[in-house]
């Protein structure tokens, strides 16, 4: 057997200074590496052109290698000061949001050029949706507890009680934030300092990753911008619980807060996987609800710790209304009809369909039960008819349900982030639609199943660009496939 060629430009681990060249889609900088041989690509998530960085080789072939982020030696010219903490959540919080936008249409419209093979994609472009808030616009947060921290001064690790985010590339290592971080709430984020502080001071200890032992885990917040209450969940292990008094706990909180403290729940995870929320293990109310309630375009969502929602809910209303406007763009296609709406979550695009036509049916299917638990109890709290519910895969839903083949004229699809199975797919195109409203948090995949959708003979109509989340890699689409 031969042996592999040796790549002649990087070693795997290799740690590299890199100049960022160019922008590739989901955030991924584009270094080059020249020598006699000649040229050769390095990837560098999170990182822009006209930086200098620090990366270190994960992964190589011939014609290029990836690279994770270390530090930002020297920030990009375009680059502004902006009075937060920097996260790893908000890589691009310091390059202005006209070039954030501009970033984001170029590589994302270039996907489709590139993958879905839509030659005409920029003739199709029909809008760029921003997010009304640019900061603070996040409605939860999960902060973790680490024993092992991050020295911002000598950029090694040191063994300290933190609270905040993991540093970038490092499991193990926790970084505490001291101030508000520009994505969520900031007098949540300027007080997470004292939070930790109580914490330290009970005299137990945070998680240890390597060691998998301790106490405090994680400490998530949900907020609704309905009525600007926060509903906190401490996540520790069952270890020293009984050193822990949570009440008072409670009483801190409720001291800081004030009527903004919707709840506090207590989470028990003892399992050694890194998740807020366990298989496994208890969730107990301690003080006030576990519910706070958020508004949607005229609807109100209950929604609890372990409910699906919109991350950004004053732009996902922007982005419903976009869907909205393309399922009801023919309304014969609509008013006295059945729409599948697949992938559906919560149900929040169907009931809002139901809402604004006309005896239009709304078959919605999810995989996920407390999805469609919450789906149903949703719709019968905002009085909206003409639902139904299904919890089921969609492939195995859409054999079970023959009926529907023909009698479908449009289809709303909302996948994860996997895309959708190129068989699930395939019982989709069968159903033989007139039309889908094709929404995606991951246009590579999205751009994949174009081509599959095109040689079926759905050929997009339009599409529009939504910026859920502002200086992040992040960008949804919404795409109107018609039957040619």
């Amino acid at each position: 057997m031969p042996s592999r060629e040796r790549n002649k430009f990087v070693k795997k681990n290799q740690v590299l200074e890199l100049k960022i060249e160019d922008y590739a889609f989901g955030g991924k900088g584009i270094a080059r590496i020249r020598n006699e041989e000649g040229d050769f690509v390095v990837f560098v998530p999170n990182t822009l052109p006209g930086q200098l960085v620090k990366a270190q080789i994960n992964k190589s072939s011939k014609k290029y290698a990836e690279a994770k982020l270390i530090d930002v030696l020297v920030p990009s010219e375009n680059e502004v000061d902006v009075p937060f903490q920097d996260i790893p959540g908000a890589p691009y919080i310091q390059l202005p949001i006209d070039l954030q936008h501009k970033y984001k249409k170029e590589s994302t419209l270039s996907l489709f050029k590139r993958i879905g093979k839509v030659e005409n994609i920029d003739d199709l472009f029909d809008e760029f949706v921003t997010s009304p808030n640019l900061f603070h616009y996040r409605n939860k947060m999960e902060y973790g507890f680490s024993a092992i921290g991050y020295d911002r001064i000598t950029k090694t690790d040191k063994d300290e009680f933190t609270l905040g985010f993991k540093r970038r590339g490092v499991w193990w290592m926790g970084d505490n934030l001291d101030k508000d971080s520009g994505l969520f709430d900031k007098q949540m984020e300027d007080n997470l300092k004292n939070i930790r502080k109580y914490c330290f001071n009970s005299g137990l200890d945070p998680w240890h990753g390597p060691k998998k032992t301790g106490f405090f885990r994680y400490f998530v917040v949900r907020k609704s911008f309905k009525t600007d209450e926060l509903l906190c969940n401490l996540v520790t292990t069952s270890v020293d619980l009984n050193n822990f008094d949570l009440q008072k706990f409670a009483t801190f909180l409720k001291n800081i807060f004030g009527k903004r403290l919707a709840g506090l729940i207590h989470t028990i995870n003892d399992e050694v996987g890194d998740r807020t929320i366990a298989t496994s293990g208890s969730l107990n109310l301690i003080y006030g609800k576990d519910k706070i309630v958020e508004k949607l375009l005229d609807l109100n969502f209950e929604i609890s710790m372990k409910s699906f929602f919109q991350t950004n809910p004053k732009c996902a209303e922007k982005l419903y209304n976009k869907v909205i406007e393309y399922v009801l763009e023919d309304k014969t296609k609509v008013d006295n009809t059945i729409i599948m709406d697949l992938f559906c979550g919560t149900g929040t695009i169907g009931q809002i369909v139901a809402s604004k036509s006309n005896n239009t049916q709304i078959v919605g299917v999810d995989i996920v039960a407390s999805a469609i638990e919450d789906a149903k109890e949703n719709a019968k709290r905002n009085n909206v008819n003409g639902l139904k519910f299904y919890c089921s895969d969609v492939g195995k839903f859409l054999i079970a349900h023959p009926e529907y083949q023909n009698k479908i004229k449009t289809i709303i699809l909302d996948p994860a982030r996997a895309g959708i199975a190129p068989k699930t797919l395939q019982k989709i195109i069968a159903l033989n639609a007139d039309r889908m409203v094709y929404v995606s948090c991951n246009p590579a995949t999205q751009a994949r199943d174009t081509e599959i959708l095109r040689d079926a003979g759905y050929l997009i109509k339009k599409i529009s660009l939504v910026d859920q989340f502002p200086h992040t890699s992040h960008i949804e689409t919404v795409v109107l496939f018609e039957k040619s």
